[in-house]
Formats: C-alpha cells, structure tokens, sequence
C-alpha cells in the first residue's frame, strides 16, 4: 500500500520539498531576527549614523523602539504587535488577573 501511495502523491514531491525548504528558511529567519547579536548591530548602527548625522535623533529613536519591540513581542505571535490590547510590556496578562479587573470594572459601573 506505501509502494501505491508513493506512486500515486509523487507529483506531489516538489511541492512537499518546496514546502519543507520555505520552513527551514523561515525557521532561520526568525532565529536571525531574534538573535541578540544581530540586535544589538542594529542598535549600534543606529547610534554610529545619529552620530554621524545620518538620520536625525527622532528617527534614531524611531528605529530603536521599533527593534525593542521585536522583542517583546509574545512568542508564537509574529502579526501582533504590543499596542494591540497588551500590557505594556507586550504580554497579556494571566487570566486570573483579567477576570478580576473584569469583575472590578463590573463593580464601578453598577
């Protein structure tokens, strides 16, 4: 029955192999985007081209933030960024916590 399976998905193969490449890249990707040295050089290149005049302090600041909030982004959650109904240090908060503002917030408005 594999020998039949076989023969009958082997069109299939590039597809699967395709499949199989664009995980291990993307498994790299994301490794790279959160590896702390490659951080800290962006951050460093920030600061080397503020010095230099390259990019004003604001757009220094801009590219900083923008880097630090990479980082604290949840895990497991790429598409979110922390302003979209995070804590500010960009994790939800335990569920027992949000029951209990819930049942705070409840309780003023009654």
């Amino acid at each position: 029955m594999d020998i039949l399976w076989g023969l009958l998905t082997l069109p299939y193969a590039p597809v699967r192999g395709l499949t199989a490449a664009v995980k291990v890249i993307a498994r790299e990707a994301e490794s790279q985007q959160y590896n702390p040295v490659n951080i800290r050089r962006e951050l460093e290149e920030l600061d080397r081209a503020a010095a230099a005049g390259e990019i004003t302090p604001e757009e220094r600041d801009r590219g900083q933030q923008r880097v630090l909030e990479r980082l604290t982004v949840p895990a497991g959650d790429p598409g979110r960024t922390p302003s979209q109904g995070t804590t500010g240090t960009g994790r939800r908060p335990p569920p027992a916590r949000r029951r209990r503002a819930d049942r705070q917030g409840e309780q003023r408005r009654r």
